[in-house]
C-alpha cells in the first residue's frame, strides 16, 4: 500500500468442518503470507442467520445481529479479500453463499466494494471444484470486489493423497504466488 502500512486480506472459507482441507489451505495461505500482507481469517459464517432483509433493515431494533457486523467490520478492515471454498453439489455452499448476500448489502456501497478478491479451493472431482469457483466469482462479482479471474488455483482432493496441502510443494508455492499477486491488486 503507498501509506507504508500492511496490506489485510480477509480470509474466508466455504466449509464448516475443522478438519476440513479448504480450512487448511485458508491457514497455510495466512501461515505464509509474504511480509506486509495480514491475512485475517473470519472463522464464524456458521454464525451468520440466513440473510434477511428484514432483520437487514431493522435498526430500531438494535441493528443487524452480531455475527453479521463483525463480517461487515472484518471486510471494512480488509484491502482485499481470498475466499476458499470447496464444491457442493456442483456449485457454491450454502454458508459461502449467504455471506455473499450478507456483505452485498447496502446494495452499492457494501464493505468489500471495489477491493481485490480471489477465489481458490480443493473438492472432490477431477475439476478440483472449478464450477464452485467459478459460481463463487459471479456472485462476489455482482456483490460489489473486484473479483481478479486469473488468480484461481482449484485443487483436485486426490492430488493431495489425504496430506496436508503444505506437504504438495506446487500446491503451496501456488498459494504464496496468488496471495502476493492479490496483494498487489490493492491500489
Amino acid at each position: 500500500m503507498s501509506d507504508g502500512s500492511d496490506s489485510r486480506v480477509l480470509v474466508l472459507v466455504g466449509s464448516l468442518r475443522a478438519a476440513s482441507v479448504n480450512r487448511q489451505l485458508a491457514e497455510l495461505a495466512v501461515e505464509t503470507s509474504p511480509a506486509g500482507v495480514t491475512l485475517e481469517l473470519f472463522d464464524r459464517l456458521g454464525e451468520l442467520p440466513f440473510y434477511n432483509e428484514d432483520i437487514d433493515h431493522a435498526p430500531e431494533d438494535g441493528g443487524v445481529p452480531e455475527p453479521v457486523a463483525a463480517l461487515r467490520e472484518a471486510a471494512a478492515r480488509a484491502d482485499a479479500a481470498l475466499v476458499v471454498t470447496p464444491e457442493y453439489n456442483g456449485s457454491i455452499p450454502g454458508v459461502l453463499k449467504n455471506a455473499v448476500d450478507w456483505l452485498s448489502r447496502p446494495f452499492g456501497t457494501s464493505a468489500l466494494k471495489g477491493k481485490p478478491l480471489a477465489v481458490i479451493g480443493v473438492a472432490l472431482g477431477q475439476y478440483g471444484g472449478v464450477w464452485a469457483h467459478d459460481e463463487t466469482r459471479k456472485s462476489f462479482g455482482i456483490a460489489g470486489p473486484r473479483v481478479v479471474d486469473d488468480l484461481d488455483l482449484s485443487v483436485p482432493a486426490t492430488s493431495l493423497d489425504g496430506k496436508h496441502p503444505r506437504e504438495n510443494a506446487e500446491v503451496a508455492e501456488r498459494l504464496r504466488e496468488i496471495v502476493g499477486k492479490l496483494a498487489a491488486e490493492i491500489g
